[in-house]
């Protein structure tokens, strides 16, 4: 009997047909929104052998039971995986696999990207122009935008995509400090360091500049940018929760002058406390590409026009490049490693060891 996947999304004929061409019965939801749960349960109840989610899917104990003995593998179209219960996972023995890695440098560079976008005022550059409201040239009216280069970033969280962000952050001269209350990876920092030591010394850049992991406090008060990279962890998840890790209180250690990036997940961020602060100017501005609730509500106050001009909203779309997201290659594209750990738990490869299979998140189970 061929296996048979149901993918709550469309990921892409190209990813697709690799299964297809192995024979394969694949269904995909037709519909850009996501399918109601109770769809869901339905095709899991069925006896589909293989699952692919995405972010928007509650995939919990009533999924799971309602394949239970049949369904083999959940996977998701994902680094994160908020969406999966893992206890209710590995209760049921199913495993299931993300794709973390591939979208390690789109996400950064989006990240860089959302920064110059706040702080040189592109899109209020853009909306002068196309409101046929730019007059005469000026040295500085009717407004200004604030440089990148040479100025002093904060990366908080030094997993891989707040690596990466470190690598672009130095082509711009910019000072870096650091901080991760679970891994120092002082080894990178060190070659980093060297990094910025010869360029100075070879002229490529004038000033001398540094990195280096201090308090988390410290970032915030030093950084002209804050650039948020941290996992979503709720309390008791771990020692160091990052639910709301921007609220009133650590949003005003922030310079006046400072910017928020988010490109981590919605809820490490107080949408509140965040709106409030840029319109009584705690913060210069702010950029996101995640939301508390995605959609983003419309009666978000992350929406209200007095700060439309320093707040730019973004619709999850930091690793939303072509080959990032549709590559059927597992060492290039989402779509391709979502398949590929599919293909492993189904195909049995590595033995048929799940705790092997690298695309595997909940080994612990096995």
């Amino acid at each position: 009997m061929p296996f048979r996947v149901f993918a709550t999304c469309d990921i892409g004929d190209p990813a697709l047909n690799r299964l297809r061409e192995s024979g394969y019965q694949v269904e995909v939801y037709p519909q850009s929104d996501p399918p109601p749960k109770a769809l869901i349960i339905e095709k899991v109840a069925s006896g589909i052998d293989g699952l692919i989610t995405t972010l928007r899917d509650a995939i919990d104990g009533e999924i799971f039971e309602a394949g239970k003995g049949k369904l083999k593998v959940v996977a998701q179209i994902a680094v994160g995986f908020d969406n999966i219960n893992r206890a209710d996972a590995n209760r049921y023995k199913i495993p299931f696999t993300h794709t973390a890695d591939v979208l390690t440098e789109a996400t950064a560079e989006f990240a860089f990207f959302m920064m110059g976008a706040v702080a040189r005022k592109l899109w209020s550059s853009e909306k002068l122009v196309r409101e046929h409201r730019w007059g005469a040239w000026h040295p500085f009216l009717p407004f200004l935008g604030d440089e990148v280069t040479g100025k002093t970033v904060a990366i908080i969280g030094t997993g891989r995509i707040g690596l990466a962000m470190i690598k672009k952050c130095v082509a711009m001269d910019m000072n870096i400090l650091c901080y991760d209350p679970a891994y120092e990876n002082h080894k990178y920092i060190g070659s980093i360091q060297k990094l910025m030591d010869m360029r100075h010394q070879l002229g490529i850049q004038r000033q001398q500049t540094t990195i280096k992991y201090v308090s988390f406090e410290a970032a915030l008060r030093e950084a002209d940018f804050v650039s948020v990279h941290v996992p979503l962890l709720r309390p008791g998840e771990s020692e160091n929760p990052t639910l709301h890790l921007f609220n009133e209180k650590t949003l005003r250690m922030m310079k006046p002058s400072a910017y928020l990036i988010n490109t981590s997940r919605g809820p490490v961020v107080d949408e509140i406390a965040l709106a409030k602060a840029v319109k009584q100017r705690w913060i210069a501005g702010a950029a996101l590409d995640v939301f508390e609730k995605e959609p983003l509500p419309a009666s978000s106050p992350l929406r209200d026009p007095e700060i439309e001009d320093r707040c730019r909203l973004f619709h999850h779309f930091a690793s939303g490049a072509v080959q990032t997201r549709l590559s059927p290659d597992p060492g290039l594209g989402m779509a391709g490693r979502c398949v590929q750990g599919l293909i492993d738990v189904l195909e049995k490869n590595y033995g048929g060891d799940i705790s092997k299979m690298p695309y595997v998140v909940n080994k612990e189970a096995f």
